[in-house]
């Protein structure tokens, strides 16, 4: 069953260089989705094989107010830059992902329940709230639209691998991440590896001060 439909395709230079912008809009949600699109996605032989793509979660606070409680947008700016120099990809932004699919405010909240000591897992369940609500399949379905069949897929979560694999989609490699710590973010970093499982090489070569030693 459809659960996205596309309603806009309009160029956006920026500072990576110029991208497709398509909109969809969810059919039973009212949540609006955007794909960044570099290249011809189906390629020559309109395959859409081993297309590079990073699905990145809405994050007002890291994405737009330049947070370092996160690694959001320094994630968004390196998967556009990679991207860009692949000359082919997609960077898919899903709307309705903030703090892991509990909402802006319910972050908001997380974030006091963090500074009194709870990591980012706890504080989630202390509010009654999964520790990731995020699904995957609009944006599995979006992917599909755009041509894409099978992918090289831009994450340090392995969960997130799981969620794209179907709708006719083949993951064939996981590209890993730069790990950006910081002495706001080490902890929330430590957490995502220890509890949720994310990949993050290179997390102990950084000090408590977020400094690479």
């Amino acid at each position: 069953e459809k659960h996205v439909v596309r309603v806009a395709d309009a160029r956006i230079p920026t500072t990576h260089g110029d991208f497709r912008a398509v909109g969809y809009q969810s059919i039973y949600e009212d949540v609006e989705h955007v794909a960044l699109v570099r290249g011809n996605i189906p390629g020559a032989d309109g395959r859409g094989e081993n297309v590079l793509v990073r699905v990145h979660s809405e994050c007002l606070t890291g994405d737009v107010f330049g947070s370092l409680r996160c690694d959001c947008g320094p994630q968004l700016d390196a998967a556009l830059d990679m991207v860009a120099q692949e000359g082919r990809g997609v960077v898919l932004y899903m709307r309705g992902h903030e703090g892991r699919g509990i909402g802006l405010l319910h972050k908001l909240q997380a974030y006091q329940l963090q500074d009194s000591g709870h990591d980012t897992v706890e504080a989630n369940l202390q509010l009654g709230l999964p520790a990731d609500a995020r699904d995957y399949g609009i944006g599995a379905q979006i992917l599909v639209d755009l041509g894409v069949r099978s992918m090289r897929l831009l994450t340090n979560n392995p969960a997130k691998r799981v969620g794209l694999d179907g709708y006719g989609l083949h993951i064939t490699e996981r590209v890993p991440m730069p790990v950006r710590a910081n002495a706001e973010n080490l902890t929330y970093l430590r957490t995502k590896r220890d509890r949720m499982g994310h990949d993050l090489i290179g997390l102990d070569d950084f000090d408590a001060g977020g400094s690479l030693r």
